[in-house]
């Protein structure tokens, strides 16, 4: 019987356990839209993670959606990330980059001059997003046209490059929260005809031609993917999400990846919602053979079941590793929690980021 303190492999990545900390934007990038030292001491201390997910990261400036995200595209940005990547492997850890476009989810201010968010849709969202003045409504969105994709295609190939010479020991492809790959995916969102829009086999080509285009670059083993079926964060959810993500894992399934991380419920930690309907993460659990990862308001009592039981083999915790560094340990030794800072959450400096305790050697 696996327990959540048991290593695995999963593709190409081998795992001390079976603990994973979950991507956590935090706003503290420095100029130039680079990790700082304050973020190479964040992911150091939280090494002892069987994985960790570094926050998302924007594949290209016009990608960005939330101020002081450190981004993958540039030369500079990269040698920042080495400094990241080489912590966290000093101290015995191993950690992918999630690789991001924000899509609609993102404001004008935050973007080069002239540019404007872009979209399945020209629909704007009913969202904010955190800029210099703020939480304010994110920007009305143009619709991506078809002879553009490709290029966003090797924005991706290209971060994911990037992430490997940065150190790291893979990426994961961030198509879940209502970002750009899932504005495709969504019914709710995706109004257009054409290869990208209408049927579930064309609102899924995005997502799948990112992925192969990805796998081309670093290797299926290097590659996991992100999915959130049910969250609503800032679009309402597929017309039939059983059969949509289905047909998704059922395409992904066959290509070696390392790892599905799957959010379950809204983000945010909100498992069941109420007045939600019921979804089947089992059923599609069952059609994947690679490494299965949970997310979202699991205890140390839910993952150790789902590790048990064979529902999941990574089981992911994203606010309790911000104000646990040493997650891991309290976990092993049923050690409390410490409290989490929720007004330091997004922004500012080394308090609520690297200050939190660590259990005493």
């Amino acid at each position: 019987m696996n327990t959540l303190f048991d290593p695995i492999k999963i593709g190409d990545i081998t795992l001390a356990n079976r603990i994973v900390m979950a991507p956590l934007t935090r706003n503290r990038a420095i100029e130039g839209n680079k990790p700082g030292p304050l973020t190479v001491e964040y992911y150091r201390q939280r090494a002892s993670a069987g994985l960790i997910v570094a926050e998302a990261s924007p594949i290209s400036p016009t990608a960005q959606g939330y101020l002081d995200t450190p981004g993958i595209w540039s030369a500079e940005q990269v040698e920042a990330w080495k400094a990241v990547t080489g912590a966290v492997h000093a101290e015995g850890g191993k950690i992918v980059l999630q690789i991001w476009h924000v899509g609609r989810i993102s404001h004008t201010s935050l973007l080069p001059a002239g540019e404007v968010p872009v979209s399945s849709t020209d629909k704007a969202a009913d969202a904010s997003t955190f800029t210099r003045d703020g939480f304010i409504p994110v920007s009305k969105p143009r619709a991506l046209r078809d002879d553009e994709i490709p290029a966003l295609i090797d924005d991706y190939r290209r971060a994911a490059r990037n992430a490997i010479g940065a150190g790291f020991d893979g990426v994961e492809i961030h198509a879940a929260n209502t970002y750009l790959i899932e504005q495709f995916l969504r019914d709710s969102v995706n109004e257009r005809s054409g290869p990208y829009g209408g049927s579930v086999e064309n609102r899924a080509r995005l997502l799948l031609e990112v992925t192969n285009a990805v796998i081309a670059e670093i290797g299926a083993g290097r590659t996991g993917i992100r999915l959130s079926p049910m969250t609503t964060f800032t679009a309402p959810r597929d017309s039939n999400p059983q059969a949509t993500y289905g047909y998704v894992v059922d395409q992904l399934a066959p290509l070696g990846l390392a790892y599905l991380h799957m959010i379950e419920g809204e983000t945010g930690g909100t498992r069941e919602p109420e007045g939600a309907p019921a979804f089947d993460y089992a059923a599609l659990r069952s059609r994947f053979p690679g490494a299965w990862m949970v997310n979202n308001g699991y205890t140390k009592e839910l993952g150790k079941q789902a590790v048990s039981d064979r529902l999941a083999d990574l089981v992911a915790y994203g606010r309790p590793f911000i104000s646990n560094p040493d997650l891991v340990r309290r976990l092993r030794d049923g050690a409390p929690l410490n409290e989490l800072r929720a007004d330091k959450l997004y922004g500012g400096g080394a308090e609520g980021y690297t200050d939190y305790p660590a259990l005493a050697a």
